[in-house]
């Protein structure tokens, strides 16, 4: 990984075959909505950047999970890379590919009335409800 260069930082997935580059944002969000359970196994920790570049794209594989998103992975590896709003910039980009050259600040959590009972992040910063999070959106 190269290190963070006029604040593009470069992540990878873990067997390196897809390179992303992005705008540094180190407001980190935790999303526990159903779906990112399902395809985390617990929440998603994500940064928002409305540019993406990729390599190794003949790795990247994108499921599209609702009729306004998709979300990308790697085919090797199956690393999360992206869940990105369709028709627009708007992605929101797994930390963990990206740790060892910026240091996160958990900006907010959302759908935090659908997260499971048997954890609790200790950071106080601003919960937003399903409900909430959809009136932000609209």
């Amino acid at each position: 990984m190269s290190p963070k260069e006029n604040n593009i930082i470069k992540g990878q997935c873990l067997c390196s075959a897809i390179t992303l580059t992005v705008a540094d944002n180190q407001n980190a969000s935790v999303c526990h909505c159903g779906m990112c359970q399902r395809w985390n196994s617990g929440p998603l920790f994500a940064f928002h950047s409305e540019k993406i570049e990729t390599t190794g794209n003949e790795y990247l594989a994108c499921y599209q999970s609702s009729p306004w998103a998709e979300r990308a992975f790697c085919r090797n590896c199956g690393s999360h890379l992206y869940y990105h709003m369709l028709g627009t910039q708007h992605y929101y980009v797994s930390t963990g590919l990206f740790y060892r050259q910026t240091t996160f600040t958990l900006a907010d959590e959302v759908f935090i009335d659908k997260k499971p009972s048997f954890y609790e992040l200790k950071n106080d910063v601003p919960k937003l409800t399903e409900a909430e999070m959809l009136e932000k959106m609209a």
